[in-house]
This record gives structure tokens, C-alpha cells and sequence, in this order.
């Protein structure tokens, strides 16, 4: 069977998704252009200004679709078959993760572009604005130790492709550090000449490529160069990641984040048209199994593990973070929600779907699902589209794998200087000594588990790798914050609403995501007890599920009030 039908049907599918049930969204929600966005009345060409929706949503996707869209695929597709993986990247970006996005979004602009903790706060508690703040904060650690790791794994090693030929984890890294000083010369370059962004767009795109193409010629291999095994390089890579995210957490925005944002964007577009011209060209065809069983080797049962092992691209929690912290401060009207909320989430699912496919081209005796690395199979799949374009199969992988590497980046970036700003919050210190604090503290924990983490066992074996270990725990803390944001959308819409829809729209997607990522908590907690080296996964699971019990706690008391909340409070009007 050919991968064209499932691809297409899938993109059929979110197309009309968007279509009727976007459009339906837009009126539930009342979206109306003559209500100024904060974006507008609360103009200071900073923080605050009102972007065209071409290039919002491209930022906005940019920031959303980091790795996970292609790790939780590529990881459930192997573990249960990618029919049930595609199903619920399909049914949960539709009708939960789409909803989800676009609800946070709506929220935050009707809220004066404020956190989804903030609006807790207006229609629950403090108390319950606290407990999320917390958990968030947790949620946050888990994604930057997951996600270092998974990017540290990138720069060690060697992996053998199947015509003899060689791609060196310390030519990613040569690739990877030339692509985080190119952002930072663009940076530079718009702030201090007259270079337009489009121009700027022009040249350093193709540098991006080039550091691509000098990364083989001079790989900084570690392992090599320190004398030290690929476990130990790894985890000497572990602390130069975070230290990279404490610096891109405390630089200005300008400098390197909005850049890097930007060239960042243009390698998804990239990856989505290599998907769609591979699938359309190369023939690939199905060899996976659809369906491999309700249990895996390890005892990982397809409910709940199949939604929380893929979060992006079907529903994440981290979207709401960037719905409410930045885009809702961009948002130029309102009926933008739509394509930017909505549509960014169903096209993050496409990117889930063709990675998907990079597990359903393979054989069940192909190498590649010996030890499975996601990253690598990602590259080799989509590098594999490449090659039918003549590029030659250690550039394509190459490529992909920066790609890989880019898109965590975005995450690091977003999730550190979430991070700080939560700290922040919760002790009051808001000048530069407590940005340093914050930042820290939010790079500084994850480092502590990396570092703190045996890398054998008992008997002298090597331990899986940080990411494996953590990846559970990050999916599950994810999905409950995707829930927990959900519920407090649900109380503001029905104090101040009271329409039955409400239930049926955002209630039972609460409901749903609750279920999943709390029995999904639970068993990770009871695998975990026995566990020395997952010693860390049983605390902060303990703690996650007491917060979000808690937080059910405030929203029954929330909903029992009998006095509604006020009119959700439209922006000031801007002065004069």
C-alpha cells in the first residue's frame, strides 16, 4: 500500500476540520473585529504590536512545532502501529488540540493578552493561580530535560547507513553551533544597519545550508577529542545545551531568539514540502504493521500511553504558553484566532502524519528499530525523500537532523524563559537579579537530573538515555497541563456564558485529557517506585497529580458559586 492515500486523507480531513469545525469555533466564541485586540489598544511596538497573520502564524508555528510532533509519532508508531498513532493525531488535533490552542488564545485576548494562569485566577482563586503556576513550572523542567538530552544524543556517535556510508554525531554538532552564531550576526545586523528582514531572509537562509555542508568537514567529536565514551560526551553536551538555554533565556529577543525563530520556520516549510513532494514522488510504501498489539514488550498498555507518548501534534499543553505569553500580544483582530489558534494546530498535525510515515516505510526487521533513535529515523526517512532529488544520502540526513536540531531549539528557548518568568512571579523579584535567579533555577534542576542520573545499572549495563527515561513523565505533564488549561477555560466560559455547548466544546476535552494524562501518571508512579535511577520521575509525579487534584478542587468550588464571574474585561481603549 502506498503512503499517498493516508497522506492525503489526512490533509483532506484537517482541511475540512478547519473549514466547518474552525468556523463553528469562530461563532461559539463570538469573534468580532470591532472589539480592539490588546495588540491595538495596547500598542507599544514591544511586547504589544499588531502583526499580519502571514507572518504571525508563522512564528506562532514556529514556536508550537518543536520536536514533538516528531518524536511522540515515530515513538507510538513503533510501540502500538501507526493506525491507532494517526487516529489520535487526527481526532485529537480536530476536536481537542485545535480547540485547545484556539480557546487559550481567545481567552488571553480577551483578557488583556494575559497568561491562562492569570485568567485561573479571575474566574477560580489564587490559590489555584498558584498551583498552576507551579505545576506549569514542572511541566517546564521535564520538557528542557527530555529535550536536551534528546538534542545531546544528536552530537555523539556514529551512525552506519545502509550503503556503507557514515554520519557523525559531532558533524551535527560542528552544524548546530555555526547555525546558533548565524542567528545572533542576523540579529545584530537588523538592529544596527538598515538590512531589511527580507533581505537579511536572502542571506543568512543559504549560510544555514553552507554550515550544513561544513559540518562533515569538521566534526567536534568529544568522545574523541576528551578520550571519553560516547555517554560521557553526551552528557558533557547535557550541560552546554542548558548552558545555552540560560543565555538565550537572559539575551534580548532581538539578539537571538526572533532570529533564530525565523531562519527556524523556514526549515519546518522545508520539512513539510520535502514530506509532500516525497510521498507524492518516491513511491515509499507501507510495511509497518497498522496495528501491533494493545501492550508493548515493556508493559506500556495503548490507553493511556498511545496519548501521552504523542502530545504535539495532537494536543499539547505547552501551546497554550505560547498562546497567552506571546502571540495573544500580537493578535491584529480578532478572526485572526482562527488561522493562527486552529490552523497552526492542524498543520502542527501534518507534521506529525509525515513523520509518522518515517516508521510506516520500515521493514519490522530494519535496523533502525533495533535501538530505536527518533531523531534518526526522521532523518532518515524524510532524508530518504531527498535523495530522490539527487542529494546525496549523508547531506540529506545531515540536513534533517539540523532540522531535528532546530526545532529544539525553539523549545529550549520558549520553555527556559517561561521558566524564569514563572520564578519570577512567584517570589516578586522582578528586576535583572531576579531574571538571573529564575533562569538558573529553571536550567539548574534539569542539569542536577542529567548529571545526578547513574549512567549503568546495578550490574554494570548502560541505562537508556535521560530522554527515554524522562520521555513518559514529560507527556503525561504536558497533557495534564493541556487539561488543567482546558478546565480553567471551561470555568470562564461557563460563569460567564452558561450555554450547554461549553461542556460539549472544552468540557469533555477536559474530561478526556484528565483521564489519559492522570492514569498515564499513576502507572508511571507505581513503575517508577521500584526504580532507583527513575527516583525523580516518582517525585515529581506524586507531586504533579496532588496539584492537579487540587486544582479540581478549586474548579468544583468555581463552579458551585452562584455568583457568575463578570464580562470577561475587553482591552482599554487606547488613550486620546
Amino acid at each position: 500500500m502506498s503512503l499517498l492515500p493516508i497522506v492525503a486523507v489526512a490533509a483532506v480531513l484537517l482541511l475540512a476540520a478547519y473549514r466547518l469545525y474552525g468556523a463553528a469555533l469562530s461563532r461559539l466564541f463570538r469573534l468580532d473585529d470591532s472589539n480592539p485586540t490588546p495588540a491595538v489598544s495596547l500598542r507599544d511596538d514591544s511586547d504589544f504590536i499588531p502583526t499580519e497573520p502571514k507572518f504571525l502564524l508563522s512564528q506562532h508555528f514556529s514556536a508550537i512545532a518543536a520536536a514533538g510532533p516528531i518524536v511522540g509519532p515515530i515513538l507510538a508508531g513503533i510501540m502500538f502501529g501507526w493506525l491507532p498513532a494517526a487516529l489520535w493525531i487526527l481526532i485529537g488535533a480536530i476536536f481537542i488540540g485545535g480547540v485547545h490552542d484556539m480557546s487559550a488564545l481567545v481567552a488571553s485576548v480577551r483578557h488583556k493578552a494575559r497568561s491562562i494562569a492569570e485568567v485561573v485566577r479571575d474566574h477560580m482563586s489564587r490559590r489555584a493561580y498558584l498551583l498552576f503556576l507551579t505545576f506549569i513550572w514542572l511541566a517546564l523542567i521535564y520538557i528542557i530535560v527530555a529535550f536536551t538530552d534528546i538534542t545531546a544524543q544528536s552530537f555523539v556517535g556514529v551512525q552506519t547507513l545502509e550503503n556503507g556510508e557514515q554520519v557523525r554525531g559531532g558533524a551535527i554538532a560542528t552544524s548546530s553551533i555555526l547555525y546558533i552564531i548565524l542567528p545572533v550576526l542576523m540579529g545584530l545586523a537588523l538592529r544596527f544597519t538598515k538590512l531589511r528582514l527580507g533581505t537579511a531572509t536572502l542571506i543568512f537562509l543559504p549560510l544555514v545550508f553552507l554550515a550544513i555542508w561544513v559540518g562533515p568537514k569538521i566534526p567536534l567529536d568529544l568522545a574523541a577529542n576528551l578520550g571519553i565514551t560516547d555517554m560521557e560526551a553526551q552528557r558533557v553536551w547535557d550541560v552546554a545545551v542548558l548552558g545555552y538555554c540560560v543565555v538565550a533565556a537572559l539575551v534580548p529577543m532581538w539578539l537571538l531568539l526572533q532570529p533564530r525563530g525565523h531562519l527556524g520556520g523556514y526549515f519546518l516549510y522545508f520539512f513539510l514540502a520535502v514530506g509532500a513532494l516525497g510521498v507524492l514522488l518516491a513511491g515509499r510504501t507501507v510495511q509497518y504493521p497498522a496495528f501491533t498489539g494493545w501492550t508493548t514488550a515493556k508493559g506500556d498498555t495503548l490507553f493511556p500511553f498511545l496519548f501521552i507518548t504523542i502530545a504535539c501534534g495532537a494536543c499539547s499543553g505547552f501551546h497554550s504558553l505560547i498562546a497567552s505569553g506571546t502571540t495573544s500580544k500580537q493578535l491584529r483582530r480578532e478572526t485572526d484566532a482562527r488561522p493562527i489558534g486552529y490552523g497552526t494546530m492542524l498543520l502542527e498535525s501534518m507534521v506529525a502524519i509525515i513523520s509518522l510515515c518515517c516508521v510506516m516505510m520500515l521493514a519490522t526487521d530494519s535496523p533502525l528499530l533495533q535501538n530505536p533513535k527518533p531523531n534518526f529515523i526522521f532523518a532518515s526517512g524524510i532524508g530518504g525523500f531527498l535523495e530522490t532529488f539527487g542529494i546525496p544520502a549523508v547531506l540529506a540526513i545531515s540536513i534533517m537532523m539540523m532540522a531535528f536540531t532546530t526545532f529544539v531549539y525553539d523549545t529550549l528557548d520558549v520553555c527556559t524563559r517561561l521558566g524564569r518568568y514563572i520564578i519570577q512571579e512567584l517570589t516578586g523579584l522582578k528586576h535583572k537579579g531576579g531574571a538571573v535567579l529564575g533562569t538558573l533555577l529553571t536550567a539548574g534542576v534539569p542539569l542536577a537530573f542529567l548529571l545526578t542520573r547513574p549512567m549503568v545499572d546495578a550490574f554494570g549495563n548502560p541505562l537508556p538515555p535521560a530522554w527515554q527515561t524522562f520521555w513518559g513523565l514529560f507527556g503525561a505533564s504536558n497533557q495534564l497541563l493541556a487539561a488543567l488549561t482546558l478546565l480553567g477555560i471551561t470555568v470562564w466560559l461557563w460563569r460567564t456564558r452558561r450555554q450547554r455547548w461549553v461542556w460539549a466544546v472544552t468540557g469533555i476535552p477536559t474530561v478526556v485529557m484528565y483521564v489519559m494524562s492522570s492514569w498515564a501518571l499513576v502507572s508511571l508512579v507505581m513503575r517508577s517506585s521500584s526504580d532507583p535511577a527513575a527516583k525523580p520521575v516518582f517525585v515529581v509525579g506524586v507531586i504533579l497529580l496532588g496539584l492537579a487534584g487540587l486544582m479540581l478542587v478549586e474548579a468544583a468550588a468555581a463552579f458551585r458559586a452562584e455568583r457568575p464571574s463578570p464580562p470577561a474585561p475587553q482591552p482599554a481603549q487606547a488613550p486620546g
